[in-house]
């Protein structure tokens, strides 16, 4: 079965005995695509994806040159190195994209995921997890996840050739020429797509990758993908039943399950994360805030665009449930997630009094207990609820109430008072603003 003719002339040339079983049907997969294109914001949402945040997609296919084998980013003129390109590349996304400003998830093939087997998988992607990376399910998922995406990092998978074709952005981590059919699409792609460097910051090759791409870039790549868009079920069914020598049925319309809309998945975090804040001399409290996730070795945040220097203030925020525990004794700020009436941890106001306590060198403890919102004490008693004020369409903000949480201790941090922050302050993540409310509970409040 073959999607395109361009396919069936190559398989004359290189097996002309199999040429005259060959059936053009086009493409299922790529159907499903198509038609789940208009769903692209509600699949963003479900991925976790917030206002202003740009969605990044590493994906690799299964070989020892796909991106998740190689040795080297492949690019021209590039130098191999002993060291994988898959950590290097995990280990700068955290390091180089603000967290608040752009979510990732990586696509892997079935086949590393059943090959190595899932642990060893979650194994190699453990530190890019904490750092915020979700990684797809091996089967589904993938689909919804490149229509979300803003860019894909790949190589020269059939999932890379299919965000192609449908438009969005490609950035080439690896892409072994040598391997494929000079003639073929995928080959053309290589072609055409920017490559990454080692010698270039990643966020500055990604964001130029996303500013620089035209709609129409890889038109011709749509058009191979399928001869016949839309119309696979049909072709596929009456291949079907003329094999069987049964007749098609008549009257009933062969369709394709649509994509489903995936669970939400809001990014997690539980490595440390380093904060820089700066509060802004303005008549609205504004304190805008970059957060890197810091895991394993990767390189301090601080050396990316001057952050030191931009900002007022740095601390680190420690999720308690890090697995680096030794941090929380020194964190500025702790948080915790847990919903309001966890009966584990405690109301908010109970927790927050407790980690205080347990925690004697933080200067804001803080319980998130819901998607927009989490309740916040300071060093001095203050017990503070910050929310987000409901937006234009009514759907709650999908910032990390974290990041609110962070912009209340540099405000606090700078010797502004509790109360100078109420009812409210705007808290910006890149270019995006939110507004958070500020109430002040009492302190005895449970």
């Amino acid at each position: 079965m073959l999607s395109h003719p361009e396919q069936l002339e190559r398989l004359r040339e290189s097996c002309p005995e199999a040429a005259p079983t060959a059936v053009l049907a086009g493409d299922p997969c790529y159907d499903r695509i198509l038609a789940a294109l208009p769903q692209r914001e509600r699949f963003r949402r479900a991925l976790g994806v917030a206002p202003g945040q740009k969605l990044i997609v590493v994906s690799s296919t299964w070989s020892s040159r796909s991106l998740f084998g190689s040795t080297t980013a492949g690019g021209e003129g590039e130098v191999p190195s002993a060291e994988d390109l898959l950590p290097w590349l995990l280990s700068r996304l955290s390091a180089e994209l603000p967290a608040d400003g752009y979510r990732t998830t990586a696509v892997l093939h079935p086949n590393i995921w059943y090959g190595h087997g899932s642990g060893q998988v979650r194994a190699w992607l453990d530190n890019a997890r904490r750092a915020g990376l979700d990684a797809v399910a091996p089967l589904e998922g993938w689909r919804q996840a490149l229509i979300a995406a803003d860019c894909v990092l790949g190589d020269h998978s059939s999932v890379t050739y299919y965000a192609a074709s449908i438009g969005v952005p490609v950035l080439l981590g690896a892409f072994p020429h040598e391997a494929l059919d000079p003639r073929s699409p995928v080959a053309a792609l290589g072609r055409m797509a920017p490559r990454l460097s080692r010698r270039e910051g990643l966020r500055a090759q990604i964001d130029r990758v996303i500013a620089s791409h035209e709609p129409g870039r890889y038109a011709e790549l749509a058009e191979q993908a399928s001869s016949s868009p839309g119309e696979s079920a049909a072709l596929l069914r009456r291949l079907f039943y003329r094999l069987m020598a049964v007749p098609e049925p008549e009257g009933s319309p062969a369709l394709l399950d649509p994509l489903p809309l995936p669970p939400f998945e809001p990014a997690r975090r539980t490595a440390p994360v380093r904060v820089f804040a700066r509060v802004a001399d303005t008549d609205q409290p504004e304190i805008s805030v970059v957060r890197h996730a810091v895991v394993g070795d990767s390189p301090d945040p601080a050396e990316h665009e001057g952050r030191a220097a931009w900002a007022d203030t740095a601390h680190t925020a420690v999720d308690e449930e890090t697995r680096e525990t030794s941090r929380l004794r020194i964190a500025d700020v702790v948080l915790r997630h847990a919903a309001e009436h966890d009966p584990r941890l405690g109301p908010p106001g109970v927790w927050t009094s407790e980690a205080l306590e347990r925690y004697p060198y933080c200067g804001l403890v803080a319980y998130v207990d819901g998607l927009d919102r989490c309740v916040v004490r300071t060093r001095r008693g203050e017990l503070v609820r910050l929310s987000a004020a409901a937006g234009p369409d009514g759907r709650p903000d999908l910032c990390d109430p974290a990041a609110y949480a962070s912009a209340f201790y540099a405000w606090i941090a700078s010797g502004r008072s509790v109360a100078g922050a109420a009812p409210g302050i705007t808290v910006r993540t890149g270019d995006t603003a939110h507004r958070v409310t500020v109430e002040l509970l009492s302190p005895s409040s449970a």
